[in-house]
């Protein structure tokens, strides 16, 4: 991150992370609230460590992480990821277009496991088929590999699609309230028209506006075109996480929070990672 970025992120959270002095204590700045918040994103490192390096009790680093990512993702929920609109649907169709060179494709989805210490009285619902306990982030991604929707909480015992289903994001695309353009016909030809789409993988389930690659049992040779044209389009979710994962390594580690404070964290990086790359 920039100094230039820290400095914006700095001037639009600064009013929700100042706290008053007092006769018994000063508080402390919202500079050093957010500079403990990013090094606890960057690094991974644990609350003992934070706690060591800012000479701040280990309560205290729990508290000001928190609030700080919630500070955060409130301010850039609507700045960095807003609702889109079906004039924003159909720009992030042509960046598919033109990069990915699959048309209709609206976006990539996919589900990312979060890793967690296991959260108590829990049983095993956050206990994944990777053999760890995680929430799962479920998140729609553009061509820029920037978050267009995010949906963060699920149990890690979940699938991909029982969590899409089950989430506002699933249930508005049910009931087409998702402002998706109209269907129109694919380049180079006059009809059918076909609908606008997101891709995802064989974690999904067809429907007319979600589209996953054949099964891998007798494909024939355009049915293998389909699926490398499609994986094409869908990989630019598969390489979101890996930036995110990346540029935040708290996703290296297990975090040792409760499955709120977790879901803070995560939406606070997103947020983060569509700033710093609608700044590049």
């Amino acid at each position: 991150m920039s100094i230039m970025v820290f400095d914006d992120l700095l001037d639009n959270v600064r009013v929700h992370l100042t706290r008053q002095d007092t006769n018994m204590r000063r508080a402390i700045s919202p500079e050093e609230r957010l500079s403990i918040t990013l090094r606890y994103l960057a690094t991974g490192m644990s609350f003992s460590s934070v706690h060591f390096k800012y000479l701040c009790g280990k309560s205290t680093v729990h508290v000001i992480i928190k609030e700080t990512c919630a500070a955060i993702w409130m301010v850039l929920k609507e700045r960095v990821m807003p609702e889109p609109t079906e004039s924003m649907w159909l720009s992030k169709a042509a960046g598919f277009l033109d990069k990915t060179n699959f048309p209709n494709c609206l976006g990539a989805l996919d589900g990312k496991h979060i890793r967690l210490h296991k959260p108590p009285f829990s049983g095993s619902r956050f206990y994944n088929f990777k053999k760890f306990f995680s929430t799962v982030l479920l998140a729609l991604v553009d061509s820029n590999f920037c978050f267009t929707v995010i949906e963060v909480g699920g149990y890690g015992s979940s699938s991909d699609s029982n969590l899409l289903q089950r989430s506002a994001y699933g249930r508005r695309l049910h009931e087409c309230s998702l402002h998706i353009p109209p269907s129109i016909a694919l380049p180079g030809t006059v009809e059918p028209a076909m609908p606008y789409v997101f891709v995802g993988d064989e974690a999904f389930a067809l429907s007319p506006n979600i589209m996953r690659p054949y099964p891998q049992r007798n494909l024939t040779l355009v049915k293998r075109v389909f699926n490398y044209r499609l994986s094409r389009a869908r990989r630019v979710v598969e390489c979101a996480f890996g930036i995110l994962a990346s540029k935040w390594r708290i996703f290296h580690t297990a975090m040792h929070v409760s499955v709120d404070t977790a879901e803070l964290i995560v939406k606070c990086a997103c947020v983060l990672h569509n700033l710093i790359r609608l700044q590049d």
